[in-house]
């Protein structure tokens, strides 16, 4: 079992709790379950595609939840019938089922301001697009140099706009 010493790291960051938090967790993701298969793409420098492959699901087995930094996708397929059970006048025996159509769970951390916009099935894929917005509170500013200026003002007209 691996074991990542990060103390050092804690004294010289802050606000990055979480992210040890999943390296100190990343050995046990390794025995995360491979069913069904998917894709994580980088489509621009604020936009994801998260790609998974749900062949022989309808949109109605599927259900896609976020909440917090957890994206959650659930697949379920409703009660089958009888596989031998009569279909117009002759009967239907699968010899052979290599389509999976099992229940499946998988959970993806997304990191701060990332948010899913949008959804859809298409040819047995179901994409799920992302996007990070950072607020703009938070995103990089140039702080003036200066000898007496204080900077106590414009913070909290910042605070006050957003």
């Amino acid at each position: 079992m691996r074991h990542f010493d990060l103390s050092p790291l804690y004294r010289s960051t802050v606000g990055f709790d979480r992210l040890f938090t999943l390296l100190n967790n990343a050995p046990s993701l390794e025995t995360s379950p491979t069913y069904p298969p998917y894709n994580i793409e980088r489509r621009g420098e604020n936009d994801y595609r998260i790609t998974i492959a749900v062949a022989g699901f309808s949109e109605a087995e599927l259900s896609i939840e976020s909440k917090e930094n957890t994206l959650v996708v659930r697949g379920s397929k409703e009660a089958q019938s009888d596989p031998n059970a009569r279909t117009t006048d002759r009967k239907t025996e699968i010899l052979h089922q290599g389509i999976a159509g099992r229940a499946f769970e998988r959970h993806f951390q997304l990191a701060d301001h990332v948010y899913p916009t949008g959804a859809s099935l298409e040819h047995g894929l179901l994409h799920i697009n992302l996007v990070r917005e950072v607020p703009e509170a938070q995103k990089p500013r140039q702080i003036p140099i200066g000898g007496t200026k204080t900077l106590e003002p414009k913070v909290v007209e910042a605070r006050q706009a957003a």
